[in-house]
């Protein structure tokens, strides 16, 4: 049998390169390191690309599959830049990125009744590299309850609280579990935010939220100021939006930060 024609190997005469050309919103299960339980299953929606030169005239698209295969069960922070190298070298790349997003569960204890439950987290891990230098940046959404100082000083009873998203992404200097960036998170708002909650829990935590009024612009300083503090990051952003319950558009907060050499 005559040898199949490689197409996207011949020469393109466009003089024109592809910044990002691969595989898009692929579905495989990873498994990725537990801060408490060692290892944790996931399922993760994955993006995965290569710097395409202008004299091809396409990649070779199988060879992503075949690299997300072959490193599946190997799938953690620390070995991303191994599954980037091998996307260079096998696609004749200078230049590869990957990003990984995929749901993260956590057990948590009621504050009461010490009843466990599963919270599970939205995390993103976007990373690319090439020769020289290599760049992972881990986000994690990690939702909280705000109640408004404003709403709490004004009104005779009550105050409006509601949920927050506060999606944190750093790049670091050494390994940050997810469970930190979640704590950092929860210890910097009104309150956490269970799954399960029976009415003594209910009670502790409507009242907890009532003592810690906060902004989202509060959120986003009590976070940034413990990062800022954290030696293993090296440079984060914090995002915070709240959900607000009285009024029809939500707040927003941001920081970007840079740490010191």
């Amino acid at each position: 049998m005559n040898e199949l024609a490689d197409v996207q190997s011949r020469e393109d005469k466009r003089n024109m390169p592809i910044d990002k050309v691969g595989v898009k919103n692929l579905k495989y299960p990873i498994t990725l390191l537990d801060k408490s339980r060692q290892t944790q299953h996931t399922i993760a929606t994955i993006n995965m690309y290569v710097l395409l030169p202008s004299h091809f005239k396409g990649t070779h698209m199988s060879r992503f599959v075949e690299i997300l295969n072959e490193n599946i069960y190997e799938i953690d922070i620390k070995k991303i830049g191994h599954i980037l190298k091998e996307m260079r070298d096998r696609l004749n790349a200078n230049r590869s990125y990957i990003q990984l997003s995929f749901p993260y569960f956590i057990e948590k204890e009621a504050p009461v009744t010490k009843i466990k439950s599963l919270m599970h987290y939205n995390c993103k891990v976007d990373a690319l590299s090439n020769d020289k230098t290599e760049k992972i940046t881990l986000s994690v959404a990690v939702p909280v309850t705000s109640l408004c100082p404003c709403s709490k000083e004004i009104s005779k009873n009550g105050a409006h609280n509601q949920r927050c998203i506060v999606t944190v992404s750093v790049s670091f200097n050494e390994m940050i579990w997810i469970e930190d960036i979640v704590n950092i998170v929860e210890h910097s708002a009104s309150c956490d935010i269970y799954s399960l909650l029976k009415r003594p829990d209910e009670k502790y935590v409507t009242e907890y939220a009532y003592d810690n009024p906060m902004f989202v612009e509060d959120i986003a300083r009590n976070v940034s100021l413990k990062l800022k503090k954290d030696n293993r990051v090296k440079h984060f952003s914090v995002e915070v939006e709240s959900l607000e319950s009285i009024h029809n558009h939500n707040a927003y907060a941001f920081i970007e930060s840079k740490k010191e050499s």
